[in-house]
């Protein structure tokens, strides 16, 4: 059975873009036509063939046999949410975004955890500065 969140100010909504929304719609109609799973709010999105939650540590031990298999280094499933803010700071997102799609109480965590992709950004944004506008 999952755990509740750590806070009040971790549980929170998140953006997604139309694509991921249509895959999640199609995944809820496979649950609902194939094995008759209705959903509510209270059910999990990803679920058991009898609808039950997913035990975490499952999902972290098929994580490694899947990251083993592959060939891939040595990576953690919670390596996916550092995967992922590095990406969203490296695409252009602010730092305070970032700091809201991880839930981080301070901006300074974010940003002393990400420092070392931050060289990168302010380079990039240098060069954007430097580039001459179209009129």
């Amino acid at each position: 059975m999952p755990c509740p969140p750590k806070s009040a100010s971790s549980q929170r909504g998140i953006a997604l873009d139309l694509d991921t929304l249509r895959l999640l719609y199609r995944h809820e109609q496979v649950q609902r036509d194939e094995l008759g799973i209705d959903r509510s709010p209270s059910t999990p999105m990803f679920t058991r063939e009898n609808g039950g939650a997913i035990d975490p540590n499952h999902l972290t031990h098929r994580f490694h046999k899947l990251v083993m298999a592959s060939g891939l280094p040595p990576a953690r499933l919670h390596d996916l949410r550092h995967g992922a803010a590095t990406l969203a700071l490296a695409a252009g997102a602010a730092l305070r975004v970032v700091q809201g799609l991880l839930g981080h109480a301070s901006i300074v965590l974010t940003a002393d955890t990400y420092t070392s992709v931050l060289p990168q950004l302010y380079h990039e944004s240098a060069r954007r500065l430097a580039r001459p506008r179209a009129r």
